[in-house]
């Protein structure tokens, strides 16, 4: 095997574990900016929020395959 691909290989879980960490970093401002707009936005803010707590479970999930 390259050495190209083994370097690849060892950072790959380290671009996915950065990708993750900034997924939170989003859904965290996005919530606070939907939760100071009131209660009428309040059922997006669920179907948004319920959205992307699937899309970082599965984020996680994948990244614990590798690790």
């Amino acid at each position: 095997m390259p050495q190209g691909d083994a370097l690849l290989g060892l950072l790959a879980p380290a671009w996915q574990i950065l990708i993750t960490g900034c997924l939170v970093v989003v859904l965290i401002f996005g919530l606070r900016r939907l939760g100071s707009r009131g209660a009428s936005r309040m059922n997006t803010a669920i179907l948004v929020t319920g959205g992307l707590i699937v899309a970082i479970a599965a984020a996680i999930g994948a990244l614990s395959q590798l690790l």
